[in-house]
């Protein structure tokens, strides 16, 4: 097969078997599930699945490989774990010296050819199948339809380790570093710490917990915001991951009584991700938490992290002044992050200077300086603020405004000529405001230099594969805390029943909710007297029309994306 960049998507275009608006629509639906463009185009109706397979066929010049009648060798189909061939719709058929042969639903997915690749060590020749023949025959192979216990992707592994390799040794006050820095250098350590990492990042995790227990180790993702079991390893190999993970992330692995933080970078096909790494001394050992910093979330565009249109026109509106400050606030974990990096994305351009101060640095970007705080040398927020503004910045990220003097400093630089953004913990866009009152910066200081506050959550996408609607009663709906009325009789409201492709959640990919005061002359006016952040945002939702995360929830969940459990996990009462 020759090597191309041509995706299904423009092959489809150029035969002349789709409209171009059907593939926009598909695109958007991928963007916010993560399912196949060759899936969703089939189940949304736009192409045929032998339009798919001709197309395929064509243009790389192949013949189809049918599956209904093969015989399956079950040592060569299980070269690629159960949730690899599920998760890409593949199937491996031969293996001859190093390269495999993998019928394929889309053989351009050059992903799936560098993961699989990454996965066994053996160069990979795709041929194409039908998609509805490689989903049977992925059943009829690994002989159930509900994917493997999730201990199964490592169980081999932890058979290559024998007892006489590793020495448990209850007392860590005694551990041969030795010993432990040969152990984690061994084949069956590394790869085991390899696949657990390729595993993740292919089920869409944000974070890897790796817990120690009295008995064994337990290792768990976190997917779309919920944690899941993942495996339970042995407790002799304890010792050696953490070790391993020290090694990859440069800590001390001597070590073995205070917290350390560290990163690393791998690269998984054309994906180059940043994992910040923390280890933290527990009674039964380290608990390791890796957290996943995707750059390609970054390159996405504001216009996809899925901001309801009234608050997408406010947030741009603000980034596009010259100078003043943007506020985006939220609990841990709610995507404050990815959104300014999103806007710093926009942002850089060579004719300005962007600069950012983190504690730590979320991502590695190119052509933004980047600074980390360390307090236990003096480079503080406060006084690392001094030195950048002395760097004449165009636009300055503070990743957290914490106290008086940074806040202080901020909104100083604000107010001469740069476009700054930070991030504060408050509960909704309003509370920002009286949250820098009560760091004891005067109202005047706010008031002139505050442009807009964006408060933020992520909720969950209805799974895609497994939506389906259903009757909601009008006794719930009247017990909504909302000034909209609604009626059962009149909506139409969708959940996940659950299925392989959500792990039966019934929910797959987020989006971020978004809500956005614009500080006018009338909140100035508010923000001069100290109201309350009551009435700021009582204003604000009767004279601008904002629509507080409750609102945007329900306008999602009334969309169809997201249901009314989920709008009422993650926002309050207003």
């Amino acid at each position: 097969m020759r090597r191309t960049k041509k995706r299904l998507n423009e092959l489809l275009l150029d035969y002349g078997l789709i409209k171009e608006q059907d593939v926009l629509k598909a695109l958007d639906i991928q963007r916010q599930t993560g399912a196949q463009l060759a899936t969703i185009l089939i189940e949304e109706g736009y192409v045929k699945e032998e339009d798919i397979l001709g197309c395929f066929c064509r243009y790389l010049s192949l013949p189809a490989l049918s599956l209904s009648k093969f015989k399956a060798n079950e040592a060569i189909i299980k070269i690629i774990p159960e949730h690899v061939a599920r998760h890409y719709r593949l199937v491996c058929v031969s293996q001859i010296a190093n390269r495999l042969t993998v019928a394929m639903s889309d053989p351009l997915n050059v992903l799936a050819v560098d993961d699989i690749k990454a996965l066994t060590g053996y160069d990979v020749i795709p041929v194409v199948s039908r998609l509805s023949e490689i989903t049977e025959a992925v059943d009829r192979f690994y002989h159930h339809k509900v994917e493997a216990k999730p201990e199964s992707l490592f169980d081999d592994l932890v058979k290559e380790i024998s007892d006489e390799d590793i020495e448990v040794v209850k007392n860590v006050e005694q551990v041969d570093i030795g010993e432990v820095i040969r152990s984690s250098s061994e084949a069956p350590i590394v790869k085991m710490i390899d696949a657990l990492i390729a595993e993740a990042l292919i089920k869409r995790a944000s974070d890897i917990h790796i817990e120690p227990y009295e008995e064994n180790i337990r290792v768990r993702y976190r997917i779309d915001g919920a944690l899941h079991d993942a495996a339970i390893l042995p407790k002799k190999i304890q010792n050696a991951i953490s070790a391993r993970l020290k090694i990859m992330s440069n800590l001390d692995i001597t070590q073995r009584l205070i917290p350390q933080d560290g990163r690393f970078k791998v690269r998984l096909g054309e994906r180059e991700v940043d994992f910040r790494v923390s280890v933290l001394p527990i009674y039964h050992g380290e608990k390791v938490v890796m957290r996943a910093l995707d750059k390609a979330n970054l390159s996405i565009g504001l216009e996809a992290l899925g901001f309801l249109p009234q608050a997408m026109d406010g947030f741009q509106y603000a980034v596009s002044r010259p100078y003043g400050m943007i506020l985006v606030t939220g609990p841990t974990g709610s995507g404050k992050s990815t959104t300014l990096y999103s806007v710093l994305n926009k942002l850089n351009q060579p004719e300005k200077n962007l600069i950012t101060i983190e504690d730590p640095v979320e991502y590695q970007v190119e052509g933004i300086t980047q600074v980390q705080v360390k307090p236990d040398i003096g480079l503080t927020f406060s006084q690392g603020l001094r030195s950048i503004l002395r760097q004449n910045p165009d636009v300055l990220m503070v990743g957290e405004i914490r106290d008086f003097e940074t806040a202080d400093i901020a909104i100083k630089a604000a107010l001469t000529g740069a476009l700054l953004l930070s991030t504060l913990h408050t509960n909704d866009a309003a509370g920002a405001v009286t949250r820098l009152m009560d760091m004891g910066i005067e109202p005047f200081l706010i008031a002139s230099s505050v442009i807009a506050v964006g408060a933020q959550r992520l909720a969950r996408n209805i799974c895609s594969g497994c939506k389906e609607p259903y009757d909601i009663p009008q006794s719930v709906l009247d017990r909504m805390d909302i000034e909209l009325k609604l009626d059962a009789s009149t909506i139409k409201v969708y959940k996940g029943k659950g299925c392989e492709k959500c792990g039966g959640s019934g929910y797959r990919g987020r989006f971020a909710i978004l809500e956005v005061l614009i500080i006018n002359d009338d909140v100035r006016d508010m923000i001069m007297k100290r109201c309350s952040s009551d009435e700021i945002k009582r204003y604000a939702r009767k004279e601008l029309g904002m629509l507080t995360l409750r609102d945007t929830g329900i306008q999602n969940f009334l969309k169809g994306r997201t249901t009314l459990e989920e709008v009422l996990r993650v926002t309050s009462k207003e």
